[in-house]
Formats: structure tokens, sequence, C-alpha cells
């Protein structure tokens, strides 16, 4: 009896190793990745985050089935400004201290040209969540490691932040770019269908 658990066990596990393998698994690191931002202003406020972590995961080596998962710090933004930096921080516009997180989460990813995708997500920003679209650019194709650009617009008043800087004009849309460098280190490569 025991030797018929252990076989059917083992003719489960068996499909799920393999199964495992046929999945392309990317690394998102070096040098060139980065999450940068702009907003129009009469003093030009654009910055970047220090601190940040992003996944791309898929369930199968087709493009489309992939997952992205960005999570900022915002307490890490970046301007170059200590003065920006302390207002972008504060209750007014990110409020690191009752949301630390920035996230996007993706939910439909769709293939709008041989080199461009369409990243459907949940965008959230001081507790707010709403639907955004990020729009990527791939390049690499095949060779197991490449760049993923892309940007994001949103209307800050939106999630909350409609107060201003004393002194600065400051426009509503605000621009997210997005410069991430992607390694496959195991599994098959990734499918682009047409």
């Amino acid at each position: 009896m025991t030797r018929i658990i252990l076989c059917l066990l083992a003719s489960l596990v068996v499909p799920l190793v393999s199964l495992a393998q046929d999945v392309p698994v990317f690394v998102v690191t070096g040098p060139a990745t980065a999450i940068t931002f702009a907003v129009s202003a009469s003093v030009p406020i654009h910055g970047t985050f220090d601190k940040w972590d992003a996944t791309l995961t898929f369930t199968s080596a087709d493009v489309t089935t992939g997952a992205l998962r960005i999570m900022v710090q915002a307490a890490s933004v970046n301007t170059g400004s200590g003065l920006k930096n302390a207002t972008l921080k504060g209750e007014d516009f990110f409020n690191v201290e009752r949301d630390p997180l920035i996230t996007f989460v993706s939910k439909r990813v769709v293939r709008t040209g041989p080199e461009t995708l369409e990243i459907q997500g949940d965008f959230t920003i001081r507790g707010v969540t709403k639907p955004e679209t990020l729009l990527l650019t791939v390049s690499g194709k095949g060779t197991g490691s490449g760049q993923v650009k892309g940007m994001m617009a949103f209307d800050r008043k939106e999630f909350g932040m409609n107060s201003g800087i004393p002194f600065i004009r400051i426009a509503d849309r605000v621009e997210v770019t997005v410069d991430l460098e992607a390694k496959r280190v195991s599994g098959p490569p990734l499918v682009f269908r047409p």
C-alpha cells in the first residue's frame, strides 16, 4: 500500500517539475535599471527612486502570460533637492509615513506590435488604487536578456495629491518612466506570437 501511495505521489510531482522547467524565469537587474518621474512645473520637478524591486514571471513561454510587479519605496525619492524630496515625502504628496509603498501590479498583457506591449494593471500610491496602463518596448528578443522600457502617465489629483508647492505651479499629469534590464536564468525563450 505504501509503495502505491509513493508511486502516485511521484506521478504527481514529476509533471510539476517538468512543467516548472518549461516556464521562462527572468531576473530584473543591471546598471541601466531605473524608475524615474517628471512633472511639468514652473520649476522643473523630476527625479528617481533609489529603492525598489521588480519581478517578471510567466506561466508559459507566451509573452502575453507575463506578470509584472513593481514595488517602490516612496521615501527613496531623489530629485537632487532636499527641499523637494521632503515636500514629496510629506502628507500632501506621497505621505510616506502612512503609505510607504508605491506599487504597480499587472493584470493583463496585450501585444500591440512586434516589440511593444500594453500592460494593464493596478497602480497604488498613497493607499489609493486605480487601473493604469504601462506602455512597454522590449528589445533583445531571442537573446535571453534585453531591455524593457516603458512609460505610464497618471493624474496626481486622482490619487489625493491635490496640494501645490508654494510659489511653484505644478501640472496634474505625472509621467513615470521604467527602464528595466531583464535576464532569463532558466526555461525556454519567450515566444512573441503575431
